[in-house]
């Protein structure tokens, strides 16, 4: 604000003149006087509010965040009045209730979150929030991708390794700033990292923001077969200096006579970070069975981007290999034993998923003024607003008992008992989401399916939210797998 000046209301109606017009917003007073005819909504929306209070008007209209592009239109305050509406710092935590978990809403506790926890998660909040939420909606509208600049500064502060989950790639490594050690780094941390990332609700940026590499990068890691070749590609991915992502392609290898290389043929659509990927994880067809080979962009490897829901930002593509050359070295654990490649990562990807979907449908439901009537007058609105909080709260339970479970089990304990739970959880998280976006809308009416302005968060959740519904594994898909999990435990004297 400019200056620290009070007005009294009978004074700011004074101004409407085009040598001075003013207005007044939550009791702060702001001099529109050669704003006037660069207003996105045109002159004459300015001129109805001239000299008086506009606070309902404008946020009929507009998010809250806008005002901060325009403080320095901010010439005072009215007297004796203190502006009404919260203006949260980078790093804050929502006042609203069920807006933010339970374990860090006091006076309420939880037995799994701990220091290092809210610790990380007040860094990451305000990292994201300074540094990755306004790009993320520029690129959302524009189809960029993320700036180099962005994913260097990202990298300095750990969370591409971060992003990974925990494991000894962490270690040594200094987490945003030193908020929390890398040693020390267990799924909680990772739960916090997927759940305050998803919070930007950019959908189509937030896949683009090297989403693939949560995914690919898992399998160099455990299955690459040389140390020193894993390590390079290791570096090159957390630096940021190469992409990398997953393609599960309909694709055949066929080894060159002399056995140092791998001939790769085979498409596939909808590869997200697809149009601007170095390196692609690929299942491929060998003499006897599935195999899973890194591929380095370069001869015979071609992209093309693929229109999709959300925004080109995403990098969606569809993907041709043409007799792509790929040395023996690149294979990803052992030849025609690529499944157990291909399964050593589901159980995590979907888990990840579950995180960013319930924090987005928690997101929505932190949205709760219609029309300037406060939603707990309508009773029909509160019941709605019951559903959705319950669902939400409800799959955010279930998520922390399991990964408390992730937290006390070995890989191979894992894959043989979280398998199903996290398979139905997906499938509860997702459904809950497509309760959750339907009755958003309806709340929202008009503004729920525009663009930008109040209803921005409900209409990207809304086009969006299918999304976890479908990848890693559509509901029906995942359903069947949890019971069918459950039966093969099922006592046998009681059949």
């Amino acid at each position: 604000m400019a200056s620290a000046k009070t007005f009294t209301r009978e004074e700011v109606r004074s101004h409407t003149t085009d040598e001075s017009l003013y207005c007044i917003i939550d009791s702060t007073v702001y001099d529109l006087t050669e704003f006037v005819d660069a207003h996105p909504g045109g002159e004459s929306v300015l001129r109805q509010v001239a000299g008086r209070d506009a606070t309902t008007a404008f946020y009929n209209l507009h998010r809250h965040e806008v005002l901060s592009k325009y403080r320095d239109l901010a010439i005072g305050t009215i007297e004796n009045e203190k502006p009404q509406v919260i203006t949260p710092k980078p790093g804050d935590l929502s006042p609203v209730p069920y807006a933010e978990p339970l374990w860090l809403s006091p006076p309420f506790r939880s037995p799994y979150f701990k220091d290092s926890h809210r610790r990380q998660q007040r860094a990451l909040r305000e990292f994201a929030q300074k540094y990755l939420y306004e790009e993320a909606w520029k690129n959302e509208a524009s189809g960029e991708y993320t700036s180099q600049e962005t994913i260097e500064r990202m990298s300095k502060a750990g969370l591409m390794h971060m992003r990974m989950g925990p494991g000894k790639h962490l270690h040594g490594v200094e987490l945003l700033g030193g908020a929390v050690k890398g040693e020390e780094y267990d799924y909680f941390h990772d739960l916090v990292s997927a759940q305050e990332m998803a919070r930007i609700m950019a959908r189509g940026a937030q896949d683009g923001n090297m989403g693939g590499m949560t995914i690919g990068l898992t399998a160099v890691l455990n299955f690459g077969n040389d140390p020193v070749w894993k390590q390079k590609i290791a570096d090159e991915v957390f630096s940021g200096k190469k992409k990398l992502y997953v393609a599960g392609l309909r694709t055949t290898a066929t080894k060159t006579p002399d056995g140092k290389h791998y001939i790769v043929n085979g498409t596939k659509k909808w590869i997200t970070n697809g149009t601007f990927c170095d390196y692609f994880v690929t299942d491929v067809k060998t003499d006897k069975g599935l195999s899973v080979l890194l591929i380095e962009r370069g001869e015979g490897v071609e992209t093309k981007p693929i229109k999709t829901s959300y925004s080109p930002t995403a990098g969606t593509a569809y993907i041709t290999f043409d007799n792509v050359k790929v040395p023996v070295e690149n294979l990803l654990g052992r030849e025609n034993k690529g499944i157990e490649v291909i399964l050593s990562n589901f159980n995590h990807e979907r888990w990840v998923m579950i995180c960013a979907s319930i924090s987005a449908s928690r997101k929505i439901v932190e949205s709760r003024l219609v029309f300037g009537k406060r939603l707990i007058d309508q009773p029909v609105i509160r019941l709605k607003l019951a559903k959705m909080i319950s669902l939400v709260e409800a799959n955010q339970a279930w998520l922390e008992t399991i990964t408390y479970q992730m937290c006390h089990m070995p890989y191979k304990q894992q894959a043989r008992h979280l398998a199903g739970p996290i398979a139905l959880l997906k499938q509860s998280a997702t459904g809950a989401a497509h309760e959750v976006a339907d009755e958003s809308v309806q709340i929202w009416g008009g503004r729920g399916i525009t663009q930008t302005g109040m209803g921005k968060y409900i209409e990207m959740f809304n086009r969006t939210y299918k999304f976890d519904a479908i990848l890693g594994g559509a509901e029906e898909v995942l359903a069947d797998l949890g019971v069918r999990q459950a039966m093969r435990d099922f006592p046998k004297a009681m059949l």
